[in-house]
This record gives C-alpha cells, structure tokens and sequence, in this order.
C-alpha cells in the first residue's frame, strides 16, 4: 500500500489542531514537530538528493 505525502499532511494538521485546543500547554512543542514533519516530508517528496 502505497501512502501520499500529500494527503497525510492534513491529518497530521487536524490531529495537531486537536490536541492545542485540548492542552495548550503544549502549542510550542506540537508547533515545532509539525514544521519539522512537513519540512521533512516536503524535502522527501521532491525527490531530494543532497549534492554530494
């Protein structure tokens, strides 16, 4: 089964949303993994290939 990076980020968004509006103590962290999750899956999806 193949999965589409493109139709996980929006889960990965509303399950973000979620818990900030449950526990808002932890805006900062959840904030910070999921610019790194779409950093990464952005970087991964385009067929990144570091230059060396």
């Amino acid at each position: 089964m193949e999965i589409n990076i493109v139709a996980i980020q929006p889960l990965v968004a509303l399950i973000a949303g979620i818990l900030i509006l449950v526990m808002p103590r932890l805006l900062n962290f959840i904030v910070a993994i999921y610019l790194i999750f779409i950093g990464v899956t952005g970087l991964l999806g385009h067929g990144f290939k570091l230059p060396f």
